[in-house]
């Protein structure tokens, strides 16, 4: 690599782009510890002090650290001079960010790598034997990689041999380029994960044909026209998330969960949330509950002049979406033939990572923040969940973006992402208080919806239950038990990768498996897993045979959307779908 104090312009680039950086690796913590009251400074405070406690074990674990960097150091210097180092007292492992050969091929950087990683080993290590409580220790593993990841030396251009080769080749326009990308980003408050220009809702993505048929401030309901000629009498209602928008089932027509529903033979219904505005800012729980679902599953009968209905929920549309036949089970209604729940909570006993931000101080701080009301910042929320992965989902683009100077790569799924959602504030504290915080739920009649109690055992249609085995957002193993809490014939099926790609994954593509087995709600989900059966290909398939199994008698399909009563209002994606948070009302 040529020498940049060779090239002076080069040389301020990587400066002027190192302290521009710096202020954005800064800020992007504060963000991400803003909503949950966590000073960087007393977090390695109250390290410091727990460590105090057992000073000799401290100052043990202090040698081999120093050990290891001198031995490391050592290392280099012999590897500098050309000759061949003796192997490692620690063993260096595999990471993404540093997989380019440049890391490795010039000894200053593979130093600077190597002695990250052990300084990263070393603090997580040490916090891991800290004499503190299991939930506190959790918390300060979480923030403290947090940090870690922050300061990795992938993310400086004066310590990224990637960038600084890029640099040369380029004759420093990729800094500019970054610059530019940097500016953008600011200007929308986000970073850029994908190409957002080559995306437009309703033009590309969220394009299958249908008509809005009712709206009301929480919500619109698309009715979407049938692609065969004979479709089920009952129709499908599908209640999406109301984090982030509906059209994560209905991306693209070739990946596209609603569109292959129509192509099986279903007359689908589907809930649009509204992206929550100062005008709302006061909606409840119950209102999501009362006002909407079940608000939508009455328009969908009353629509269709079916009975009965077929019901799908993903992941809090689940939630809800359970609750309310809960609620209407109670009132002596069962409008619901058949329920499918897609990556979904009912039993909070374990939350997955996302439990180091909730505790009491946290949940109460929400309660008086959104006592009169108020909006939780989908920027906000779109952060924290970020933050669960935030090698991948923030500090690769903080590198791709700014310091190389590229614009992500066109991807739909990353678009979806970034088009986040406000949430009411009263709404959003309830949610944290009665199931993450207090797990209500799974006691009979603990919370209600108005004055009717929910207990979720009075649910005792049929149930197809899908998880997705590395979701960092609904574990796996909670799902499988989240469906022990409803009195119905379950069907579990557990679909490879995460929460959305796991979930999003097309017959087409015959990508990834999924595994099947028996459900046995007295046992655990390991033992479940231990004999499941694993097949390649998607879980779409199994899901539309068992709904097959399930179905209503055939008719032929309408023409005509809604009735003399909906008529249609718009196209489908409607309204609702486009607005984006800063315009919300």
């Amino acid at each position: 690599m040529e020498n940049l104090s060779n090239i002076p312009s080069i040389e301020n680039m990587v400066a002027a782009t190192g302290e521009a950086n710096r202020q954005v690796i800064e800020e992007l913590l504060k963000q991400m510890a803003k909503p949950y009251g966590l000073e960087w400074g007393e977090l390695y405070k109250e390290i410091a002090e727990v460590a105090a406690r057992d000073g000799a074990k401290w100052q043990e674990m202090q040698d081999r650290y120093y050990g290891a960097q001198i031995d490391l150091f050592q290392r280099t210097l012999i590897r500098a001079a050309g000759e061949q180092p003796p192997p490692a007292e620690v063993p260096v492992y595999a990471d993404r960010r540093f997989a380019a050969s440049e890391w490795e091929s010039y000894p200053l950087f593979d130093y600077v790598r190597q002695s990250y990683q052990l300084s990263s080993d070393w603090l997580l290590n040490a916090i891991g034997q800290l004499d503190v409580k299991d939930a506190t220790r959790e918390r300060l593993e979480f923030f403290t990689r947090q940090y870690l990841d922050a300061v990795s030396p992938s993310n400086f251009p004066a310590t990224n041999p990637e960038v600084l080769k890029l640099a040369v080749e380029t004759k420093g326009e990729n800094f500019a380029a970054g610059m530019r990308n940097l500016l953008a980003d600011l200007e929308k408050g986000r970073i850029s994960m994908t190409d957002e220009s080559v995306f437009e809702v309703g033009h590309n993505v969220a394009v299958t044909k249908g008509a809005v048929v009712f709206e009301s401030p929480l919500f619109q309901l698309i009715q979407y026209q049938p692609t065969t000629e004979k479709i089920s009498a009952r129709p499908l209602l599908m209640v999406p998330p109301c984090i982030n928008k509906f059209y994560i089932l209905d991306l693209e027509p070739d990946n596209s969960l609603v569109r292959y529903a129509l192509d099986q033979g279903h007359q689908v219904f589907l809930v649009s949330w509204r992206n929550i505005g100062p005008s709302l800012a006061q909606t409840q729980w119950d209102d999501y509950i009362e006002e909407g679902v079940i608000s939508a599953i009455r328009e969908t009968i009353a629509i269709s002049k079916s009975k009965q209905i077929d019901t799908l929920g993903f992941c809090i549309g689940g939630t809800f979406l359970t609750m309310a036949l809960a609620v209407l089970a109670a009132r002596g209604e069962e409008p619901a033939a058949t329920l499918t729940l897609l990556t979904t909570m009912l039993d909070f006993s374990d939350v997955g990572e996302i439990r180091v931000f909730l505790d009491e101080s946290f949940v109460e701080s929400r309660e008086r923040q959104y006592a009169a009301g108020g909006l939780m910042s989908g920027r906000d929320l779109s952060l924290t969940f970020s933050s669960l992965r935030a090698n991948d989902l923030i500090w690769s683009y903080v590198v791709n973006n700014y310091l190389k100077g590229r614009t992500p790569e066109p991807f739909n799924l990353l678009f979806w992402n970034s088009d986040s959602t406000n949430l009411p504030g009263p709404m959003y504290a309830w949610y944290m208080r009665h199931l993450y915080l207090q797990n209500e739920l799974v006691k009979p009649c603990a919370v209600a919806v108005g004055k009717t109690p929910v207990d979720l055992g009075l649910v005792s249609c049929p149930v197809f239950v899908f998880a997705a085995r590395d979701d960092h957002i609904v574990p796996w193993r909670t799902a499988y038990q989240s469906a022990n809490l409803l009195s119905s014939d379950v069907t579990f099926v557990l679909g490879a990768s995460g929460h959305i790609a796991g979930t999003i994954n097309p017959v087409s593509k015959n990508k990834r498996n999924h595994w099947v087995g028996e459900y046995d709600g007295e046992n655990q989900a390991d033992r479940w897993f231990e004999t499941a059966k694993s097949i390649p290909g998607s879980w779409w398939k199994p899901w539309a045979e068992w709904l097959d199994d399930h179905t209503a008698k055939q008719v032929l399909a309408k023409k005509k959307l809604g009735d003399a009563k909906h008529p249609p209002i718009e196209e489908a994606p409607g309204r609702y779908v486009r607005v984006r948070c800063e315009e919300a009302d």
